[in-house]
């Protein structure tokens, strides 16, 4: 089982999510987690931050050298009438917002340069960097501009490989995660009508049946998975913290501890002990 995979979220809420991109496996006390039981940002109803507005914000920000350089940089896109001159003028932008630590700009003219390329690789790498800033941004529009230029992106990648189901889940994860929860698990249903095996398909499912108290949907669908896979870890260690969310302890731990023999990260054993204690 990978850290990037599972974030548990423990005490009043408990519930999982699966993450593609960043996130740990199990939870910190120090850490605040996302929840799939309510949108962290940009809801429905909130009107996304226009780019020119957000531009503008981060250019008053910056020394004047550093904004003279991106306005040239500008003007090359502008005046770049081939593609692969674009491309590079767009990755310069990139890279210079990059180093101002103006995150969502700089994902911005990344995302722009994918588009170009056209690539599955890049196109996905850009919107794994919107989905993984929005959970921080600081205002809710623009979260939600951060969470429409991941969909777009997915979608752009999906139309190039439409096998590829972990693209299709990165999505939902935006939907569910930025007002559009049903979406979200429409998309992952989906993935799971068309591919039971499909383990973060079917975990996140879990996870969201965690989250809404559905315990006992949340262990059929696990029992079921693990039926076919009785060594993942992390099917075992979400279907362990169903049984504790349902207030079966004694089952939890059972599976908590059966889980660990399948992870080999002893760093990740010590954060499952850890959390062991904490519910005995």
């Amino acid at each position: 089982m990978q850290k990037t995979q599972v974030l548990l979220v423990s005490g009043a809420v408990a519930l999982l999510v699966v993450l593609y991109a960043f996130g740990r496996t199990v939870p910190r006390s120090d850490k605040q987690a996302m929840s799939t039981a309510a949108p962290m940002q940009g809801g429905q109803g909130v009107e996304p931050i226009a780019f020119s507005e957000l531009l503008e914000t981060a250019k008053a920000k910056i020394p004047a050298d550093k904004l003279l350089q991106i306005n040239t940089i500008e003007t090359n896109v502008v005046r770049g009438d081939v593609k692969a001159q674009q491309i590079a003028a767009y990755k310069q932008l990139y890279s210079t917002w990059d180093s101002l630590n103006q995150l969502p700009v700089a994902a911005y003219y990344l995302g722009e340069a994918a588009k170009l390329e056209n690539s599955e690789k890049s196109l996905t790498f850009a919107a794994n960097l919107f989905l993984a800033h929005l959970q921080h941004a600081p205002d809710p529009r623009i979260a939600k501009w951060e969470a429409d230029q991941a969909i777009s992106l997915f979608d752009l990648a999906i139309k190039i490989n439409p096998a590829n189901d972990t693209l299709k889940i990165s999505q939902a994860m935006v939907y569910m995660n930025t007002g559009e929860p049903m979406t979200g698990v429409a998309k992952l249903r989906d993935v799971v009508a068309k591919n039971p095996d499909n383990i973060d398909a079917q975990v996140t499912l879990a996870n969201l049946a965690i989250t809404s108290g559905q315990y006992d949907k949340a262990i059929e669908r696990l029992e079921g998975v693990m039926k076919k896979h009785p060594e993942n870890a992390k099917v075992l260690f979400v279907l362990a913290e169903s049984y504790r969310s349902k207030g079966d302890k004694k089952k939890a731990i059972e599976l908590f501890e059966k889980s660990k023999q399948f992870m080999t990260d002893p760093e990740l054993k010590k954060e499952v002990d850890s959390y062991i204690k904490s519910i005995q």
